[in-house]
């Protein structure tokens, strides 16, 4: 019995923020969907600031349990700009909880609502969530041969002649890189290998494709590359061998104490725009991180390990950030909760919003 209140207790450390930030997504994409609406008739850029601001204060109240609620310390290695630009983020990728390290970097410059994702094609069917992503400029794209190219250009060329700005999160390495999962590394070494590229160790070897249809398509519009480098404190076991990184709900669990993240700004200057050449500098970016992991893991100097070279600065978010996202959302989805027909509302626009948003993200990709 003992055992079983433990296990529960641990559950509810999960379940409890989990209700919230999915029981929100009704009323968020209810107030969405009237924004929607009401500015059908005005320029593109007006809606565009607005859905912006929406976005920032959904992901301001999950970042307030992704961080504040766990207690995650942040550390930062590197300078992050203090003035927004029009980026691409490009990081290595190791579990879902990937997904709200970019969010942290983006509150941090005030740029939150401005993230939209390239996303693997299978998350379109996301209940709400797989929709409201590509409508707020997200970009579903599928691996290999049936990756489609003009699907994504065009995404990206009509968002930036809007004047939406951008941070556009993209994970080269299209999978997640698992260190129990020893013949997905090894296909990928074996890949790097008949590509004439440096073998990674820590990473797998990054597609450029998708990396640099963005980099095309909005060449006029970015200002850098944010080169995003991220490592999980809790992965290393007592003998020193790497585990897999925590899943958000392992994450929201408290089970990842501190996150390390390197970051480094790249000018639009120093990227080679022909692919050959931009595949060769995207492999020298991930030979960096592989090398910045290596130390991270491997040191042998025990002040160093689970660390990055240089100087890291811990980087708190202040609940003044997160907290009021909270209470707005709680705002909006209580009386939908507490009357008869803001229920049947609440429950309509599960059902039917996400009936339709598959229709839509595959009519519209």
């Amino acid at each position: 019995m003992l055992l079983s209140l433990v296990v529960h207790t641990y559950s509810l450390r999960y379940w409890f923020p989990a209700t919230i930030m999915l029981g929100s997504a009704p009323a968020y994409l209810l107030s969405w969907g009237a924004w929607r609406l009401l500015s059908s008739v005005l320029p593109a850029r007006m809606y565009h600031k607005l859905d912006d601001r929406l976005y920032s204060v959904y992901q301001s109240m999950v970042l307030f349990f992704f961080e504040n609620y766990t207690g995650v310390e942040i550390i930062i290695y590197g300078d992050i700009p203090k003035n927004k630009e029009n980026v691409i983020y490009l990081s290595n990728h190791q579990c879902t909880a990937d997904w709200i390290i970019a969010d942290m970097l983006a509150i941090r410059q005030s740029a939150l609502g401005h993230v939209r994702y390239v996303l693997k094609d299978g998350l379109k069917w996301l209940p709400l969530y797989g929709w409201y992503f590509s409508q707020h400029g997200g970009a579903y794209v599928k691996r290999s041969a049936r990756f489609s190219e003009i699907a994504m250009k065009k995404k990206l060329y009509t968002q930036t002649q809007s004047g939406t700005p951008m941070y556009l999160v993209i994970f080269p390495e299209g999978t997640r890189y698992n260190p129990e999962l020893k013949s997905v590394i090894a296909d990928s070494q074996a890949f790097a290998t008949k590509e004439g590229l440096a073998v990674l160790k820590h990473t797998l070897t990054p597609r450029m494709k998708a990396s640099h249809i963005a980099l095309e398509a909005m060449k006029d519009h970015l200002h850098a590359v944010y080169d995003v480098t991220v490592a999980y404190e809790s992965t290393l076991t007592v003998s020193r061998q790497r585990k897999p990184a925590p899943s958000m709900p392992e994450f929201l669990c408290k089970e990842c104490p501190r996150v390390h993240i390197h970051f480094d700004r790249v000018d639009m200057k120093e990227i080679p725009p022909e692919p050959l050449f931009f595949r060769r500098w995207l492999h020298e970016r991930f030979e960096i991180k592989d090398r910045l992991l290596t130390d991270f893991y491997e040191s042998e100097d025990d002040d160093r390990i689970c660390r990055f070279p240089g100087e890291g600065k811990p980087s708190p978010l202040l609940l003044s950030k997160t907290l009021p996202s909270v209470m707005i959302l709680g705002a909006l989805t209580l009386p939908l909760l507490l009357t008869e027909s803001g229920r049947r509302l609440y429950v309509r626009t599960w059902v039917y919003g996400t009936l339709l948003g598959w229709l839509w993200v595959n009519a519209f990709p």
